[in-house]
């Protein structure tokens, strides 16, 4: 079975129980929820399935989220008006994160996000 958007604050609210264990700060939580939710919406939308989330605390006290998905779909949609609503996660990924980027392998893709809490 693959993921929704309707599964979107269900992973929110996983991770953010997940983060609150690892005993990542408040406010570097958020932060990282922020990346989570717009990494995992990204593969939602606009990847095939299957996607996976990956959360792991690093040495340095590093944290590094990733998402993996199938591919992008056939028929991406063209880029958003500067007024549009959408279409901005991936720079809001970018200005959250220390390091950031995406590996392509034969399966599909992952993106990934670094944050130093």
């Amino acid at each position: 079975m693959s993921a929704g958007t309707e599964d979107i604050s269900r992973i929110r609210r996983l991770a953010h129980d997940f983060l609150a264990r690892l005993h990542v700060p408040p406010v570097a939580r958020e932060d990282a929820l922020l990346v989570i939710s717009e990494l995992v919406t990204n593969a939602i939308i606009h990847a095939l399935p299957p996607a996976a989330l990956s959360v792991r605390s690093m040495p340095c006290s590093v944290l590094r989220i990733e998402v993996t998905d199938g591919g992008p779909q056939p028929h991406l949609p063209p880029h958003p008006h500067p007024q549009e609503e959408h279409g901005r996660g991936l720079s809001i990924v970018a200005a959250l994160a220390t390091r950031h980027g995406t590996v392509t392998h034969a399966k599909g893709a992952t993106r990934w996000a670094e944050l130093k809490p």
